[in-house]
């Protein structure tokens, strides 16, 4: 086939008629609807069937006839739409853009669910920013997706800040994070800035492409002219004489110097502080120990015995990502986690296809929705504790049963003539309570003849000598911690001092942290939390999302500020309070409180920390504009004598 003219450039039309024939079909007939403006293609015998698990469905469950008839209509009207043709369909209602996806995904989706659709399909520009009247002023504390994040918007806003960055680049956990077999357990489209789409290689893409695709994006914007890496933040303390933070930096020639800011925005994230485990001897080991967030890419593991602490999300990555280099494995997992089928791993993105979406944006955006809903709210709804279940020991609800039974069959299905670990592996507690993770080919690992779980945890080192809870002895020439972060230990890293001397570290009362909608706290001027307190996701989804929605929100509070001529501004008592008391209301009737196991999502007092309740659009309602009523704001000297 030769090349379309498609406005000033040209169509590969064999590369799209490639890309069209390998393309996800339910995607496709959402974009014939906007092509054609004909409903019909919503009709049998088109309706796409329900997908099985996190499977993408490319095929719609529909026979070949059908799915051809699709791909060549599709085909036609792309080719058309590059020639000039307009969509039939441009701006589909809300509600009417919710039944496209509840019929791409074969399931009801929530008619207020559209909003966040139109949002990310960027179906409505953002009103322009207010620009300040006075200079000010923002520092921003960490260079991760979410300084990054903040960078992006403080420069729109036209508001001048400097970013410090500990280490000696951006990219935060991804910088820091290259052990083997690191990546992310968010679909491609998914992980991605919404003001900066890009050609992702894979579907779930690894550290470097992700480290890479940070870096670019930093660059393109223009932070790398507003950051101090090697620049570790001691101290942030407000002034109230000035109305300005004073943040205490020790930067990357050891000095110490002060700089003041109008606006302080804390990135530090929750997963930047390893957490390590007390264990009886392990300064005696005479192997090489390395934690997975800080690995040694010289180290040889071939031939080696390694050891490996912990099964969560690193722990599941890295054993299978290492395990045929070494000589003996012997994995330490005191607990046991659920695992989903991930039909995508490792699996590259067709040429064809990405060609398509670079050509096509609006597939490419149809792609993302489905994603959305199937890795963020699908489960939602079946994550609420039923008082009148029976079985409240194994699961919450009779759905949830039902995923506690796909589940079980999943896991017998890949161990196969190794049952003998089944019982060392399947979880007495209900599915999603701990963060769901994806078979990383986990079960192939731990068939291996040299690969040796123990259900324990590793209680003490002697030397080369690994000694288990159960007095059970292994030798090991490595030891790898998979041990994961000081989630709870919010804001950890620096000190923080608000109004009137108070401390942020005794406010929240050590690890019992709370932000009002995970951004501000009462008596802390100008002070943003990005991925604060209860903004993570545990039913699944892109924290990205979230740190966009929470950035969205602190710019409109500071626009309020603006507007008021005032100098300060902070959440009321109250307000953030009753916020908190909702909060934990909604917590106490999902599945993560749920006393059968411990996560991470949980402090010492057993309340849940890290995690939002909310679903993921009423997160972005939440966070679309900042309520006056809800907000104090104080003048300084100079806004007092201007107004």
């Amino acid at each position: 086939m030769g090349a379309e003219t498609f406005k000033g450039g040209a169509v590969d039309a064999a590369l799209l008629r490639q890309g069209v024939d390998e393309a996800n079909i339910p995607a496709l007939l959402m974009c014939l609807v906007q092509l054609t403006g004909d409903l019909a293609w919503l009709d049998e015998p088109f309706t796409p069937r329900r997908a099985r698990g996190l499977d993408d469905n490319d095929s719609a469950g529909l026979p070949e006839d059908i799915q051809q008839r699709v791909r060549d209509a599709a085909y036609d009207a792309i080719i058309a739409w590059t020639k000039g043709a307009p969509l039939a369909l441009a701006r589909p209602g809300n509600a009417q853009l919710a039944s496209l996806l509840s019929v791409a995904m074969s399931e009801p989706v929530p008619e207020e669910y559209g909003d966040v659709v139109a949002s990310s399909m960027h179906f409505d520009p953002p009103p322009a920013p207010v620009k300040a009247a006075r200079p000010l002023k923002a520092i921003v504390i960490g260079g991760g997706v979410s300084g990054i994040c903040a960078g992006i918007e403080l420069r729109r806003m036209g508001i001048p800040y400097h970013i410090f960055e500990k280490n000696e680049e951006f990219g935060g956990t991804w910088w820091e994070n290259h052990y083997p077999g690191c990546g992310v357990d968010t679909p491609n489209l998914t992980y991605t800035f919404s003001c900066r789409p890009t050609d992702w290689s894979q579907h779930f893409p690894l550290q470097g492409e992700i480290r890479d695709y940070l870096l670019a994006t930093a660059r393109e914007f223009g932070l790398y002219d507003h950051v101090t890496f090697g620049a570790k933040v001691e101290r942030a303390e407000w002034i109230a004489q000035r109305n300005q933070w004073r943040v205490t930096v020790t930067g990357p020639d050891g000095k110490t110097v002060e700089h003041f800011a109008d606006i302080v925005m804390s990135a530090v994230g929750i997963l930047n502080m390893p957490k390590v485990p007390y264990i009886k001897g392990l300064e005696s080991f005479t192997g090489e120990v390395l934690h997975t967030s800080d690995w040694n890419d010289d180290i040889d593991l071939k031939g080696k015995r390694v050891a490996v602490i912990g099964n969560g999300a690193s722990g599941m990555q890295v054993a299978p990502a290492i395990a045929d280099d070494v000589a003996e494995m012997t994995i330490f997992a005191r607990s046991k986690q659920w695992i989903a089928p991930f039909p995508q791993f490792r699996k590259a993105v067709p040429d064809g296809v990405r060609y398509l979406m670079q050509l096509f944006p609006l597939y490419r955006s149809w792609v993302e929705q489905r994603l959305s809903w199937t890795f963020n709210d699908r489960v939602h709804g079946t994550l609420y504790r039923d008082p009148d279940w029976a079985h409240k020991d194994r699961s919450i609800n009779q759905i949830n049963d039902g995923h506690r039974q796909f589940f079980t069959s999943y896991y017998q299905e890949e161990l196969g003539d190794r049952q003998d670990l089944l019982p060392l592996l399947l979880p007495d507690y209900p599915p999603f309570l701990k963060r769901m993770l994806l078979d990383n080919g986990w079960f192939r690992t731990l068939r291996k003849p040299h690969v040796r779980l123990i259900p324990e945890h590793l209680a003490e080192v002697r030397g080369d000598t690994l000694v288990a809870a159960s007095g059970e002895e292994v030798k090991a020439d490595v030891l790898i911690l998979a041990t994961g972060f000081q989630s709870t230990n919010v804001l950890g890293s620096y000190d923080v001092v608000g109004r009137e001397g108070r401390v942020l570290r005794d406010y929240w009362d050590g690890d019992n942290a709370a932000a009002y909608l995970g951004t501000l706290v009462p008596g802390f001027p100008n002070f943003f939390i990005l991925l604060g307190p209860n903004v993570g996701s545990g039913h699944g989804g892109s924290m990205i999302r979230n740190i966009e929605n929470q950035t969205h929100y602190a710019l409109r509070i500071i626009e309020a500020m603006i507007e008021r001529q005032a100098s300060s501004v902070e959440v009321r008592e109250n307000v953030y309070r009753d916020y908190v008391a909702r909060l934990d209301a909604a917590h106490d009737k999902l599945v993560w409180t749920h006393p059968g196991a411990e996560n991470w999502y949980r402090n010492s007092r057993g309340r849940i920390i890290a995690i939002t309740p909310w679903r993921n659009d009423a997160f972005w309602r939440m966070t679309r504009q900042a309520n006056p009523e809800d907000l104090s704001f104080g003048r300084g000297e100079k806004e007092e004598a201007a107004a």
